[in-house]
């Protein structure tokens, strides 16, 4: 584990609601990969199964997700991963 991986497990462990952070992350569609950044409160923090099957298959990939409010009400989910980099904003 690098440390970016580290700082990022640390300040996932420490996030509370209404906390204020930018969230960078990579996106990759097909071959191609780009990176996105996100800012927004913490609205939560959780373990979620993702992709398109329930959990009892064991096709799903658990994972650590922030559900993130932006600056205009929307909400979004943003899972964390080992290229993802967490800061305090």
């Amino acid at each position: 584990m690098d440390d970016g991986t580290s700082e990022t497990r640390t300040l996932f462990d420490e996030l509370k609601p209404g906390d204020r952070i930018e969230v960078e992350y990579t996106i990759t569609i097909g071959r191609q990969s780009r990176t996105a950044v996100t800012k927004g409160t913490v609205v939560r923090t959780e373990y979620r199964w993702h992709g398109p099957h329930t959990r009892e298959s064991d096709d799903g990939v658990p994972g650590d997700t922030i559900l993130l409010e932006m600056p205009d009400g929307e909400l979004t989910s943003i899972g964390v991963d080992e290229s993802t980099v967490l800061r305090r904003v």
